[in-house]
């Protein structure tokens, strides 16, 4: 593809007028090309739009995003606009995508492997970002695995192209958004892109995230010989199906095609499967209240990650009470072996596994925090002398541990309190009851 930038055209911001200089081509898309740029000597990326493109997006919509806050700071959110005067058309400037960043479509192909708790952590953010824009009154309208990336190592994310964002309701809009996450509603033609179309395309960017295929791509998939835009259309939007669908199996998984579907489904616990139930049944017919909201996802995957053990292996596991209630333990699902289950809290918001490297937050402890990962509250810990495991407080407040009959303890800031069967933890605002 022959680039539209040289390297060191010089560009200028507008209407400031500060210098922009290109200097490394990054890739193309289908609005446009990236660039690595750098803007009074610090590093940025530009996108440049084609001239058809360009001539489709008026510069007062992008305007517009500009004077606005960025959601997050995992938005790759515009900074200003971008002219030359040798090239005609315009860009913009955003930040530089960090390094170690990689596509959904890299996890899927098996070019990384995160852990679940990786899986969660970026999870997490994509959930908790776009509850930010849509609480700005702001849509997306074109979220998929070219436009979210994650780091394989962090769970950090990354989402880019945000000059797709516009005004939730805007039936202006020339992105309806790409195929394979379009809403059955979008596909048909039926609406325009809006923060509900937007929840469909979160929850099935979160699926290959977790399950590494598609929700909708099972045997009728596999039946078709060519994935035209008919069949594309037919299977995302006429006539979708889940591929687990309680109450229709005729578009299950195909061994040895989907075979991502079938090994990775059974691991995850039931409700957190029920949220793509709901997602892809009711979510596929109503698009105003069938669909999972940003804050389900966020509370769900907060919960499937404190539900994340290890086998004696070192593979992780996730702990399902509802299934263990009616089952024998669980195996392992790397070696097989059955599970010994590390100690667990229990409070009023769910169970938390105690693994070695557990750290509780905010949140957990607490009923006035919501979801700050930025320092815990507490973390297990082994005595030095005696190898026993307990619970050391690094919240702000004392604790109170009472075990059987026995008078309360204080456990103050910095001291901790063994893993007992039976310890009740009284936090200040919440109670915890340890299982070991």
């Amino acid at each position: 593809m022959t680039q539209i930038l040289d390297q060191n055209t010089v560009l200028k911001t507008f209407p400031s007028g500060r210098t922009c200089r290109i200097e490394a081509y990054i890739g193309g898309g289908t609005q446009g090309q990236v660039y690595k740029a750098s803007l009074d000597g610090q590093p940025v990326a530009v996108k440049w739009y084609y001239p058809n493109i360009a001539a489709q997006m008026p510069e007062e919509n992008l305007q517009r995003l500009i004077s606005t806050p960025s959601p997050s700071p995992k938005f790759a959110w515009p900074l200003a606009i971008v002219k030359s005067k040798k090239v005609p058309g315009y860009g913009y400037v955003m930040p530089l995508r960090p390094e170690g960043m990689h596509g959904i479509d890299d996890l899927i192909n098996r070019l990384v492997d995160p852990g679940f708790f990786i899986l969660c952590t970026a999870a997490f953010h994509l959930a908790d970002s776009f509850l930010k824009l849509h609480a700005l009154g702001l849509c997306y309208r074109d979220l998929s695995y070219g436009n979210a990336f994650i780091n394989p190592r962090s769970g950090d994310v990354c989402i880019c192209d945000n000059d797709n964002v516009t005004i939730n309701g805007d039936r202006h809009a020339t992105v309806l958004g790409t195929p394979l996450f379009m809403a059955p509603e979008i596909v048909k033609r039926q609406a325009y892109p809006d923060a509900n179309s937007d929840l469909y395309s979160l929850a099935t960017l979160l699926f290959l995230l977790f399950i590494l295929d598609h929700p909708l791509f099972g045997r009728r998939e596999h039946a078709v010989h060519c994935l035209d835009e008919a069949a594309m259309n037919h299977l995302c939007g006429t006539n979708p199906l889940f591929i687990y669908d309680p109450n229709d199996e005729s578009n299950r998984p195909v061994p040895g095609r989907h075979v991502n579907a079938l090994a990775f489904w059974p691991l995850y616990p039931l409700a957190f499967r029920r949220l793509f139930t709901k997602s892809f049944t009711t979510g596929l017919r109503d698009a105003q209240n069938g669909r999972v909201r940003e804050s389900e996802w966020r509370a769900a995957i907060v919960q499937l990650r404190d539900s994340i053990h290890y086998c004696r292996c070192g593979a992780e596991n996730m702990y399902d009470r509802e299934q263990l209630a009616n089952a024998q333990p669980r195996a392992c699902a790397a070696c097989q072996q059955p599970l010994v289950l590390p100690p667990r809290l229990r409070t009023k918001h769910g169970i938390i596994m105690l693994n070695h490297d557990t750290k509780l937050y905010g949140h957990h402890l607490s009923e006035a925090h919501l979801y700050v990962f930025t320092k815990p509250w507490a973390e297990i810990a082994q005595h030095p002398s005696t190898g026993q495991w307990g619970l050391r407080n690094l919240s702000p407040d004392p604790w109170k541990a009472t075990l059987s009959n026995a008078s309360p303890q204080d456990v103050p800031n910095g001291k901790a309190v063994t893993l007992t069967d039976g310890l009740k933890l009284d936090f200040g605002t919440l109670e915890g009851h340890l299982k070991a």
